[in-house]
């Protein structure tokens, strides 16, 4: 099958591009550095023109509340682009529990992509993942401050990108889904626990100090980020991929 994989260059998409090649597909990475602009529109089309299907891996450049018009627009045009290119099937990366923490803009902007994707004529599939582990340091610089890092004891459940790829590039070389899969690490971790492991796995000084109030995470109440269910679980324990 020929996929176009919108954002085909980045953490995750360079791995589903390279996961679809190595399985016999013609996966084609596209991105602003290959000429398509999934916002202006320029280059939508011809990147998806004939493809089997298209995996939208974009993502907004901020996390608040602008990245609400980010996923409508680039929706709006990924999924008009599709219309005329013979798409049969759509794919996009979301976020496990995002419709459960509302406060947060982003999350609600991710569900509004979710939303504009089971609404459109194409068939589709959503794979929902939880919290990346490449995502740790990031997370920890949120609340940083001297030698104490703030953390909220929210329980999260951490994945590697590569098994992110892995079960992307498994849904978009089947059939559509017109539903949702959900996958997650292996192990759930509150977050303050995490933070201290990556920091001993590291050698770094800093005390964690649990704070229910601080970063991002502080928006989300018990366990609405972690799997439930029938969601699969990937191989790679947090503690493995750290080492």
């Amino acid at each position: 099958m020929k996929i176009a994989v919108v954002g085909g260059t980045g953490l995750i998409g360079s791995k589903v591009v390279k996961n679809l090649n190595a399985a016999g597909h013609e996966a084609v990475p596209c991105s602003q550095s290959t000429g398509v602009d999934i916002i202006t529109g320029e280059g939508v089309g011809k990147a998806v023109a004939g493809a089997d299907v298209v995996v939208n891996l974009t993502n907004s450049p901020t996390f608040d509340a602008a990245s609400a018009a980010f996923f409508r627009t680039s929706m709006d045009n990924l999924l008009a682009a599709a219309g005329k290119g013979g798409v049969r099937h759509v794919v996009i990366l979301s976020i496990v529990g995002a419709e459960l923490v509302p406060e947060l803009d982003y999350y609600r902007a991710k569900v509004l992509q979710e939303d504009i994707l089971k609404a459109g004529p194409i068939p589709y599939s959503i794979v929902r993942a939880t919290q990346f582990m490449e995502f740790m340091d990031a997370v920890l610089s949120w609340t940083s401050d001297g030698d104490i890092v703030r953390l909220p004891a929210t329980p999260i459940q951490p994945i590697a990108a590569q098994d992110v790829a892995d079960a992307v590039a498994e849904v978009a070389a089947g059939p559509p889904l017109n539903g949702t899969r959900d996958i997650g690490g292996p192990d759930v971790y509150t977050l303050d626990e995490l933070g201290r492991i990556t920091l001993r796995a590291r050698s770094d000084s800093r005390e964690v100090v649990v704070d229910d109030t601080a970063g991002m995470f502080a928006a989300v109440r018990g366990d609405a980020l972690t799997t439930k269910g029938d969601a699969r679980l990937a191989p790679t324990h947090y503690t493995d991929w750290l080492s």
